[in-house]
């Protein structure tokens, strides 16, 4: 296992994450919580760059679980910190499955 028990990973660059929710305001309340949870030696939240993912976002990925979420919004992140981050249990209906590995962005994205 490696240093943190969870490590989450927010998109917070590239061309259509930030444009889809307030990636930044994501960290900043995820933090929030990991220290009222007392969880700061346990939990990591980290700003990342662009997940090839484009259209799908905002994105979130929790390793080492290896848990991708997409179209997160401000309402689900209660429900992202309580079950996976915290109780270890991911969010399904969140949760992103794009059929095939490596880059899927869509069409339409920039």
């Amino acid at each position: 296992m490696g240093q943190y028990r969870t490590h989450v990973f927010v998109c917070t660059t590239g061309e259509t994450c930030p444009t889809q929710g307030d990636v930044e305001g994501f960290v900043k309340y995820l933090r929030g919580e990991v220290a009222r949870a007392g969880l700061k030696d346990d939990v990591r939240i980290n700003k990342a760059g662009c997940f090839s993912q484009c259209g799908h976002g905002p994105m979130l990925v929790v390793y080492p679980d290896d848990v991708w979420y997409a179209g997160v919004q401000e309402a689900d992140l209660k429900d992202l910190f309580e079950s996976h981050v915290r109780d270890g249990k991911p969010v399904e209906r969140l949760r992103y499955r794009p059929g095939v590995q490596g880059a899927n962005k869509k069409k339409d994205a920039k």
